[in-house]
């Protein structure tokens, strides 16, 4: 049947600030959602505290209000407007919370305001932790065993039936807020504690330990006509105990037989029914028992979130989309495929590759931080990456991180070592599987590192086929085109290359250019193509069929910014996406290349072409080098995604790739601490008195001519990354020390410190001949 015609208006809620567990993913989901409002001609009002992102932008609602959620503007807001119905699934726990408490208060019943996507009896049964156990009983599956309790007392009472260690879960919480591990009484006061100041409704959920058992995801959609998808499957490559958005995660799981898979879709469907989820979508968890196979459900989304941007992404299933044009009654079948174009979103996508996502951590920002990864998200972002294998796919990923260290090293390890790194491994952490891989390599054993780890026998075996893999490259007579054609179909990098055999990684790019081992790009079609796909969203593979059409005319290029980090977020994904936005309304055809599932820059209609590949110099130019084969390449934008292309321009430049907008040259004046020093200097601009060094030595000398305290700033970087305000002299030599990223090129500048002095910050544009000044700010601290 086609939408209701009952709804004029929509309320949607955003999910406001970013936090840690609720991040872009909201942007991307409540961006997607306002489009489609929109294009089904409905008045749409949204509220949204945070300017950082693109629904906020005024062409995106009719009304917007950048406002507090909370339940009273929400309301002043639905008085104001007084729209026919709330949206609130697309906002994360945020939006969730906002109107559970908005239906509790009466105020969606005195202003006539029905609530679509979910109705409140759904939202409770999929959030309250009690309901739910009741919930998973009545379709025939099995939660762990659990006591709900509201006090301190009621928990230590509990301890004694479910034995330590315990999991501690507030309700109506997320990202795991408030969550733990209890191992011993102090553990249970402490997280309990926190667990019910958290929870909303004072309620915690402990349950008996399912430690080290495999974790799987359903991501799951129904209509009204009961119509029921399993859109993806994603399995978790750290057992229980680590938080799926901490977690290295694949999509579709690879380690359970046909029976498990075909176990855990019935109880799906069967919870998803019974909560009564009939407007949009869900993802359920479950964690399976190796030794036994007892399959526990683990607990239930009644809304999108995280990972369901990393199935919409991993499959090109538009799940937020999808969600809005059912809660305006719409069924599946009703629904087309945009990629398709012949299928309906009844239709489940199939995955012939496979998707890894990678977290990523900033605990280099917080060096007091416990780095032990449990139920509590830490990750501030992620990377996700598409190849033919895991191994092609995992290694994309961890290169997509851009953090020093994050590819895997195949260098020697000695068996003196060994012994201290399974012990290591066995303790959850961002090192884990370096870790992992590193024992395996200096003699180790899979059954040694499954017991340690809890990691399944399959995944260790592929971090082994990895070192095999390492092992013939390094010892490979030359690097012919079989060996180069073996190491990439593993997701080596020119760069591990290189280090393997002990030559620059230009080298091997060049060699591996002449020899013809070059990627071809696959399309991402949601049917493992059994149709044509419509709409060219791409990832690389050392494959052997070019999936890549030709242009039109010839394309503009942007790169995107890659994972989000502190510092950088998505502010940079909002210039991409307006850019591309700009330059397609401009009859321009855009190619946008990122790594990050969250964003909206990765939604497969924003640009002309997708390209779902990691920003390292190799694998763009390899996009580049495709766009140049079917209609030519006008330029690459460097300038909107923050640090991550900047850190390309020069690179590009001299590979012969026109740099459009602001220059290398530009750039590097700019970020150049050096170069902008003479800049100022040049313009007779006053400076606080400084220098920039390569060393101590320069350092010292620097700082015992202006005069403790110095603050001391790396070139190219961003949101204050390595910048330290120094007192004396030893704390200098720790600066310098520690420090990984100075050369002649990226000199550190060393210049006074300013302790009392007004901060201004000034937005402008410039074409060469007039400037715009876009807005003057002044900072309070």
């Amino acid at each position: 049947m086609p939408r209701r015609t009952d709804l004029k208006s929509v309320l949607v809620i955003g999910s406001g600030p970013i936090v840690i567990g609720q991040a872009a993913e909201f942007d991307y989901s409540g961006t997607q959602a306002l489009r489609v409002l929109k294009e089904e001609g409905l008045r749409v009002i949204l509220v949204n505290s945070n300017p950082a992102t693109i629904m906020t932008d005024p062409e995106f609602a009719d009304a917007t209000y950048v406002e507090p959620i909370t339940p009273e503007v929400v309301a002043k807001i639905i008085e104001k407007e007084r729209p026919d119905a709330l949206l609130p699934t697309l906002g994360g726990q945020t939006a969730l919370n906002t109107a559970i408490a908005l239906d509790k208060n009466g105020i969606l019943e005195k202003f006539g305001v029905e609530l679509i996507g979910a109705n409140i009896a759904a939202i409770e049964l999929g959030e309250d932790r009690e309901k739910f156990k009741g919930v998973v009983e009545r379709c025939g599956a099995e939660s762990a065993r659990s006591v709900i309790v509201h006090t301190l007392d009621e928990a230590l009472a509990a301890a004694g039936d479910l034995g330590y260690p315990m999991v501690v879960r507030p309700s109506f919480t997320m990202g795991g807020l408030g969550s733990g591990l209890a191992y011993t009484e102090a553990d249970l006061r402490r997280i309990v504690g926190q667990g019910l100041q958290y929870s909303p409704t004072s309620e915690v959920l402990l349950e008996e330990s399912i430690l080290g058992w495999k974790e799987y995801e359903l991501e799951m959609m129904r209509d009204k006509n009961d119509n029921v998808v399993v859109v993806c499957s994603i399995e978790n490559f750290d057992p229980v105990g680590v938080h799926t958005g901490d977690s290295i995660t694949v999509a579709p799981a690879l380690t359970l037989t046909d029976r498990e898979y075909q176990r855990l879709r019935d109880i799906s469907i069967a919870v998803i029914r019974e909560v009564g989820v009939d407007t949009g979508g869900c993802n359920i968890q479950f964690a399976i028992e190796p030794s036994t196979g007892r399959v526990v459900v683990i607990e239930m989304n009644p809304r999108v979130s995280r990972s369901s941007a990393l199935a919409s992404k991993a499959t090109g299933f538009a799940i937020a989309k999808i969600a809005t044009k059912l809660s305006l009654g719409y069924t599946l079948d009703e629904i087309p495929n945009d990629i398709t174009q012949k299928t309906p979103a009844s239709f489940e996508p199939t995955l012939d590759y496979v998707v890894v996502k990678v977290p990523r951590f900033a605990f280099e920002k917080f060096p007091a931080a416990d780095t032990t990864l449990t139920t509590t998200m830490k990750s501030v972002g992620e990377a996700m990456a598409m190849g033919r294998n895991f191994t092609e796919a995992l290694q994309k990923a961890l290169r997509s991180l851009e953090q020093k260290g994050s590819q895997l090293s195949f260098a020697p390890v000695p068996a003196g070592e060994v012994p201290g790194l399974i012990e290591a491994a066995k303790r959850p952490t961002t090192e884990r599987l370096s870790q992992v891989q590193r024992a395996l390599l200096g003699g180790a054993s899979v059954e040694e590192l499954h017991e340690a780890t809890g990691i399944d026998p399959w995944f260790l075996d592929q971090l082994v086929l990895l070192n095999e893999t390492a092992e013939q490259v390094r010892t490979a007579g030359n690097l012919s085109e079989d060996i180069l054609r073996l190491a990439k179909r593993h997701g080596f990098s020119d760069e591990q290359i290189g280090a393997l055999r002990s030559i620059p990684d230009a080298v091997v790019r060049g060699v591996r250019h002449a020899l013809g081992v070059r990627p071809v790009f696959k399309t991402v079609d949601t049917c493992a193509a059994e149709f044509a796909a419509y709409t060219p969203y791409h990832y690389s593979s050392y494959d052997e069929e070019d999936e890549v059409s030709d242009h039109a005319q010839p394309s503009v290029i942007i790169l995107g910014s890659g994972p989000n980090r502190i510092g950088q977020g998505i502010e940079f994904d909002y210039s991409c996406v307006h850019a591309s936005m700009a330059l397609r309304q401009a009859g321009y055809e855009t190619v946008m290349i990122n790594c990050n599932p969250e964003t909206v820059s990765t939604d497969y209609d924003i640009s002309t072409r997708l390209y779902f590949e990691p920003l390292t110099l190799e694998d763009v130019l390899e996009v580049i080098a495709a766009e140049q084969r079917t209609g030519g390449v006008m330029g690459v934008f460097v300038q909107l995604g923050g640090q991550t292309p900047l850190k390309l321009a020069q690179e590009l430049a001299d590979a012969g790739i026109p740099i459009l907008g602001t220059s290398p040259e530009a750039i590097d004046l700019a970020e150049h601490r050096g170069a902008f020093s003479r800049v100022l200097d040049a313009g007779g601009l006053i400076a606080p008195k400084n220098g920039t060094a390569v060393s101590f030595e320069d350092s010292k000398k620097i700082a015992d001519e202006i005069g403790y305290p110095v603050l001391v700033r790396p070139s190219y970087v961003l949101g204050g990354r390595g910048m330290e305000i120094v007192y004396d002299e030893p704390n200098l030599s720790r600066y310098i020390a520690n420090a990984t990223e100075i050369t002649a090129d990226h000199p550190v500048l060393v210049d006074r410190f300013l302790d009392d002095a007004i901060e201004i910050d000034v937005d402008a544009l410039y074409d060469g001949t007039e400037m715009y000044l876009g807005g003057i700010m002044e900072h309070i601290e």
